[in-house]
């Protein structure tokens, strides 16, 4: 029972510090689960470079645990996906059991055998993200229709309550990106480009979305390829500021995008405001230097975290957190004031 109360104090105090959207400097204001997910905050989000294979299971071994339980994503091994996968396998090692990570890949297919195939086994609960709700709730739904639990992450606020999942744990994406909106207008930009860096994520439009909604000037929401190529996004988002001159900002919807934004505007011979998502070292570094002016920060490492704790206390003790609501993650900002501080623990993985 020590052990319980231990991981319930845990719970208790993240989930407070998250439902307040808690970072390392001034975060938006928690929305009504009505708004958005993945993305990562929609939210989400979804976001780092895809990898051209579906990624194995990883099975993180533990002792004395009578109980296996599943986190099955559509990410891969990138600078935000890995830092999931080591608080998935930080959280089985607290609370001793068997969890088993998948990652996907953005392949909804592979993502939904694979939950189909976590559901056959006998899963004590099951964690998933939905960057792809209609590729995955058919999987998802009989996860519930099997009586297991059923927990979302990442990307699914829009969508848990109706699959009958108990909450999500993640960002709210559009109030990501109001708070996104809110520093372009700080930072004296008229028109920005919204890079994504997928074509199929819901999340990482409803940032678009939200930067939409409370920036004061224009914004162009574009598809600008894929990760896994980034000499195809930096000259896309090039070509797009060479045939409107009056692009001045650039929010890539990912860490990756804001260094193809960088290297694209000195391509295009511009001077560009850009803001990002989530957390890589060559991000923190080029905010350190000026370069980019803040990024979103959803603390994946929750979202990777959180739910096998979640799923443990529910197997083995009947609770369940979130009340109906999600349980948010972000957004925070990490910018100038904040980098160093921030880049240590990226560094050691945990961010």
């Amino acid at each position: 029972m020590s052990r319980l109360l231990k991981l319930l104090a845990v719970v208790l105090a993240i989930t407070l510090v998250a439902a307040s959207c808690g970072d390392d400097d001034d975060a938006a204001e928690p929305a009504a689960p009505a708004d958005e997910a993945p993305a990562e905050t929609a939210a989400p989000a979804d976001d780092e470079a895809p990898a051209t294979t579906a990624a194995a299971d990883d099975v993180v071994e533990t002792q004395g645990c009578d109980h296996t339980f599943h986190v099955i994503t559509h990410g891969d091994s990138g600078v935000f996906w890995s830092v999931v996968e080591v608080a998935v396998a930080d959280a089985a090692a607290a609370i001793g059991c068997d969890v088993v990570y998948f990652g996907s890949n953005n392949d909804a297919l592979a993502q939904a055998q694979e939950i189909e195939a976590a559901v056959a086994s006998g899963s004590s609960g099951i964690a998933i993200s939905l960057a792809d709700p209609a590729g995955v709730s058919d999987a998802a739904a009989g996860v519930v229709a099997a009586g297991i639990p059923l927990y979302t992450l990442n990307s699914g606020v829009n969508n848990y309550k109706d699959l009958g999942a108990v909450t999500h744990v993640g960002q709210t994406e559009v109030v990501a990106g109001n708070g996104a909106g809110e520093r372009f207008n700080a930072l004296g930009a008229t028109h920005v480009l919204c890079a994504r860096q997928e074509q199929s994520n819901v999340a990482l439009e409803e940032r678009c979305e939200g930067l939409a909604e409370t920036f004061n000037g224009d914004v162009t929401s574009e598809f600008v390829g894929l990760d896994a190529n980034p000499d195809e996004q930096q000259n896309s988002i090039a070509a797009i500021l060479q045939a409107d001159p009056s692009i001045d900002g650039v929010l890539g919807v990912g860490p990756n995008l804001p260094l193809r934004a960088l290297a694209a505007g000195e391509q295009a011979g511009r001077e560009l405001v850009i803001g990002g998502f989530d957390l890589s070292g060559d991000l923190i570094d080029a905010i350190e230097a000026g370069d980019v002016a803040f990024t979103v920060d959803q603390q994946q490492y929750l979202q990777g975290y959180l739910p096998v704790v979640l799923m443990y206390l529910q197997a083995t003790n009947q609770n369940t957190a979130g009340g109906g609501l999600p349980i948010l993650t972000g957004p925070g900002f990490v910018d100038t004031a904040n980098a160093s501080v921030v880049k240590a623990l990226v560094q050691q993985g945990t961010r």
